[in-house]
């Protein structure tokens, strides 16, 4: 699938990040493949997955594209960090490389630039740039991603300051970006994800309010906790 099917398919509809990390009850291939069906059944138009595994068994399961990252490792740049990553994601079945476009140190010392190239000349995917800043948003559209979003905005220096979607960057992207941009990062509500597409957003994408029940469990927990207590 290319990047303009792709896109036709998810326009103005909702993409669900189905990913569980090692230390989550739900982690494993099998359970996430299982995620991805019930996500389908909803009325979810793509999915985004995390490892090679993942992303095969969801390709197995459901017919929707899928959007593939390799995670690796857990600070610095760690989504699809280096060329082998973003193969080992093409050669499981992804449509849609996705990958930190941020203005950090690769640990493998690789530059954006040239990291891009090369996917796109020995891989020959779409990629979908993950960024934190309008900045970083300009400087992967330049080297030619064919999508991005506000994915990273607010978790460079730990966790984000605020619990809320940065809207204000999505509608910076949107305004000036000239390729589509997806709207991700800390979407809660339907109301929420509604607000994205009213922006101008291409697409939504949601992960924890959908598929990761120890976080949408501890978010309940901490706002009765907070109403005990005033």
């Amino acid at each position: 699938m290319n990047a303009d099917a792709f896109l036709a398919a998810v326009k103005g509809k909702l993409i669900v990040s189905c990913q569980a990390l090692e230390d989550e009850p739900l982690h494993g291939s099998s359970i996430m493949a299982k995620m991805a069906m019930a996500a389908k059944i909803g009325g979810a138009a793509a999915i985004r997955a995390n490892s090679p595994a993942d992303i095969r068994a969801i390709k197995d399961a459901v017919d929707l594209p899928v959007i593939g990252l390799y995670k690796r490792g857990s600070s610095g740049v760690f989504i699809t960090p280096t060329f082998d990553d973003a193969a080992a994601v093409a050669g499981a079945g992804a449509d849609i490389i996705a990958l930190d476009c941020t203005d950090r140190p690769r640990p493998d010392g690789a530059r954006l630039r040239d990291l891009l190239r090369r996917i796109h000349d020995e891989i020959g995917k779409p990629v979908f740039a993950d960024v934190a800043t309008l900045e970083e948003a300009r400087a992967a559209t330049e080297y030619g991603v064919a999508m991005a979003g506000p994915t990273l905005s607010g978790y460079i220096d730990g966790p984000p300051k605020s619990t809320e979607p940065d809207f204000e960057l999505l509608g910076a992207m949107i305004s000036t970006l000239p390729i589509p941009v997806i709207a991700e990062g800390r979407i809660h509500t339907p109301e929420q994800a509604r607000q994205a597409l009213d922006i101008g957003a291409w697409a939504v994408v949601v992960g924890s309010a959908i598929t990761r029940p120890r976080t949408i469990t501890a978010r309940f927990v901490s706002a009765l906790r907070d109403g005990n207590e005033t």
